[in-house]
């Protein structure tokens, strides 16, 4: 009889123990125990360390999960899932205007370069069509000047500073001085400015000798030419043909 109870005794001691002793298995994409929940068996499998996932423009990056065990006389043994989540990442994919780009470096070139191929197709009819009704409707318009008014006003803005007017006016008698002159067209956007100035002026100059060249019947394409990239010359060359057409 005490053989019989000792034998008893050791054959539940062995069964307890493996009831309360999960069974440990890989943890890669294998199960590692199963659990029940009323009634229904489900079965545990591991999942990778980290994982990156994109979902709706949201990225979460370095998701893992932390697997520890728990161990209780009367629930006996238990795996609690803990997922850490170490970075967040939100990605929107949407169109955003920022303020750099509103006067950046490319804006400044853009401007520069819109300037300079706004004004060719005036002179492109003042020289190729003079006598055509789209040219003198054309020179005619006051658009081109608001444009490019516009946009000097705008460049002109970006490049102020607390020392342009001091740059400007260096001297004691409130003269401009070539060296305060050079440092403040050190910019490219002063510089750029000074351009679309240059432009808006050299096509005023341009329409005008082309309309006196009109209501006088004299050649003015050459002076008109000219006028784009030397507008001082071409003013020249225009008064030189009118006073040589008038005396012969």
């Amino acid at each position: 009889m005490v053989v019989a109870g000792i034998f008893i005794f050791a054959h539940s001691m062995a069964i307890s123990s493996c009831l309360c002793h999960p069974l440990v298995l890989p943890l890669k994409d294998k199960p590692i125990g199963t659990w029940g929940n009323v009634g229904v068996d489900q079965r545990l499998t591991s999942a990778p360390r980290s994982m990156n996932a994109e979902t709706f423009g949201r990225q979460i990056t370095g998701v893992g999960t932390d697997l520890q065990s728990e161990w209780s006389f009367l629930g006996g043994s238990r795996v609690i899932i803990r997922p850490q989540v170490t970075k967040f990442i939100r990605h929107q994919k949407g169109f955003h205007i920022h303020a750099s780009w509103l006067s950046g470096p490319q804006l400044v070139s853009t401007v520069f370069t819109l300037g300079t191929a706004g004004v060719l197709p005036f002179y492109t009819l003042m020289v190729f069509a003079p006598k055509a009704e789209l040219t003198k409707k054309s020179m005619e318009s006051s658009i081109p000047y608001v444009v490019l008014g516009v946009l000097y006003a705008y460049l002109l803005y970006l490049s102020w500073t607390p020392d342009t007017l001091r740059l400007m006016f260096a001297s004691k008698y409130w003269l401009p001085e070539l060296p305060g002159i050079a440092k403040m067209f050190s910019s490219e956007i002063t510089l750029a400015s000074a351009w679309i100035h240059l432009l808006a002026v050299d096509l005023f100059a341009a329409s005008h000798v082309f309309q006196d060249g009109l209501q006088n019947q004299i050649e003015t394409r050459h002076s008109v030419s000219l006028c784009l990239l030397f507008c001082p010359i071409g003013i020249l060359t225009h008064v030189i043909t009118k006073a040589l057409t008038k005396s012969s």
